[in-house]
């Protein structure tokens, strides 16, 4: 091969490469960067979550120095579909199970579902009715998913275990979402507002109103993977129950495009601070699918 020729052919194959690759990065985004939790589905499509949250304390601010271990495990279910032709209403339902254990108990015990000596407790705790819509037509990264609680506890605490809240809660959550020029950075930002309302003595939270700000700053190494920061904050309002709450929590986490469809998500979260709370962690382990 003269050397002319061989010049020719890699220029060839160098441009082919480059034009295969600019092809690839300039694809459509992957779920992961389009479909934050402020994007809705369109109509025909359906968008799944199974999210697992574990928080552990062996703290809190009810008494000083360490306390025994408790751990309490709530996997949640939601599920949407598209209503309409312009992918401004989403409508769905979200389904809640929840395991606890006491009495310095290993927090993997919480997978055990055993109810031992009165230390743990476990079962499916509520039900709510969802929907989501984007309520500025012009502004597709603002929406607002209304949800409504509906208790499935007969009681609150038993034997001194806590299994869920026995109150009716009317949750607002308000989600916004801007992606920087390049799509390798992304801020997503959330207010969570609960409404919870019932007999005082049925529940703690009854008759509150708990607001829950919080930050998520993603990068994307590539279009299939992100790492993330956040911040959040709760504050618990009294509306008539004599009890007031707040904590700050940081922590961080990553998603990945497991297919075009599924992906999967990591995150763990550290209280550090609060009153009238408990101070521990969070591990979380989710599966989102949009089909």
């Amino acid at each position: 091969m003269s050397i002319l020729t061989r010049n020719v052919f890699l220029a060839v194959v160098f441009c082919a490469f480059f034009k295969g690759y600019s092809q690839d990065s300039t694809q459509q985004k992957s779920n992961i960067q389009q479909y934050t939790p402020s994007k809705l589905v369109g109509k025909g499509q359906y968008d799944v979550k199974w999210f697992n949250n574990l928080y552990t304390e062996t703290k809190s601010t009810f008494a000083s120095g360490k306390q025994p271990r408790q751990t309490f495990f709530t996997s949640t279910l939601e599920g949407y579909t598209g209503v309409g032709t312009n992918k401004r209403w989403n409508v769905g339902a979200i389904l809640e199970f929840r395991s606890n254990v006491t009495g310095d108990r290993s927090a993997l015990d919480v997978f055990k579902f055993d109810g031992e000596n009165n230390t743990a407790r476990s079962g499916l705790t509520s039900i709510a009715p969802s929907v989501k819509f984007v309520p500025i037509a012009s502004v597709s990264n603002f929406s607002i998913q209304s949800s409504f609680f509906i208790p499935l506890v007969d009681n609150e605490t038993e034997n001194g275990v806590f299994l869920d809240q026995k109150g009716y809660i009317w949750q607002n959550r308000f989600f916004y979402d801007y992606t920087f020029p390049g799509d390798k950075w992304q801020l997503f930002s959330e207010i969570n507002s609960e409404l919870s309302f019932g007999d005082k003595e049925d529940s703690f939270a009854n008759n509150s109103l708990n607001l829950s700000p919080g930050l998520f700053l993603s990068y994307f190494p590539s279009s299939k993977f992100t790492i993330l920061a956040l911040a959040q904050h709760s504050q618990r309002l009294d509306l008539g129950n004599d009890f007031t709450q707040d904590f700050t929590a940081l922590g961080g986490g990553a998603k990945y495009q497991l297919t075009s469809a599924l992906n999967l998500e990591i995150l763990y979260t550290n209280f550090v601070r609060g009153n009238n709370t408990g101070l521990g962690q969070t591990f979380n382990l989710g599966l989102r699918g949009i089909f």
